[in-house]
């Protein structure tokens, strides 16, 4: 499950937005200027960037230039009213990585998403295989040999960046930073709970140790199972 940052000023838009991203399953964050927008960059991660061009104070581009200044190197779709081929060079010379003009069609702007998750070199599948285990996000489905689970979507966004991240070690604060929202729920005991009765499913299935933890150092998925 992919983390998205939505950046505009407009709240009502912004909030249209934020129900439409999280209805498609993706776990979203909204802040309403730039300013908030490098704050929250800078103390969680995201798999996509959704910035508004025309806002007070600091627009769009001014952001996207100081996050990639700084190096950051998150993918960056920008929102705008203004279509011109003048607008668009720019922002995507500022280091933007893709454009879509207001008003559109909020399946064009998943789509875009979905094809910006997709520019990385190690090309993300749909379907997640480690061992034995098969793992399709889009319905919260695990598999593994005759045997099917069904996830929430708090567990599924554990299960995708572990078994992304195969063995990496990562602690319950780098967990809530990496897919959990930085409000509300954001807590390490949250990722913790979450972890327990995921854990509980699993073994429910046979695979009690499928998520391994070490000491020190946090959850992994081994590669070879």
């Amino acid at each position: 499950m992919a983390k998205i940052l939505l950046v505009d000023d407009d709240v009502d838009f912004a909030d249209k937005l934020t129900r439409w991203l999280k209805g498609e399953n993706y776990t979203v964050d909204t802040v309403h200027s730039g300013a908030d927008a490098l704050q929250i960059v800078n103390s969680f991660k995201f798999d996509v960037i959704v910035l508004d061009w025309q806002m007070p104070e600091m627009t769009g581009l001014q952001v996207c230039e100081q996050l990639r200044a700084s190096g950051h190197h998150t993918p960056i779709l920008f929102l705008t009213g203004l279509g011109d081929i003048d607008h668009k060079e720019s922002g995507l010379n500022a280091g933007g990585d893709d454009y879509l003009v207001k008003p559109f069609d909020p399946r064009e702007l998943t789509a875009r998403i979905k094809s910006l998750l997709r520019r990385p070199t190690s090309v993300r599948s749909s379907i997640l295989q480690v061992g034995t285990v098969c793992f399709d996000p889009s319905t919260l489905t695990l598999t593994t040999d005759s045997q099917k689970l069904k996830v929430t979507q708090r567990e599924c966004a554990l299960l995708e960046y572990l078994m992304r991240h195969t063995d990496q070690h990562f602690s319950a604060r780098a967990l809530r930073d990496s897919v959990w929202p930085s409000s509300g729920e954001a807590t390490d005991e949250a990722v913790r709970t979450c972890m327990k009765t995921l854990r509980q499913k699993l073994k429910g299935i046979g695979l009690e140790d499928f998520i391994k933890t070490m000491a020190g150092a946090g959850y992994f998925i081994e590669s070879k199972q």
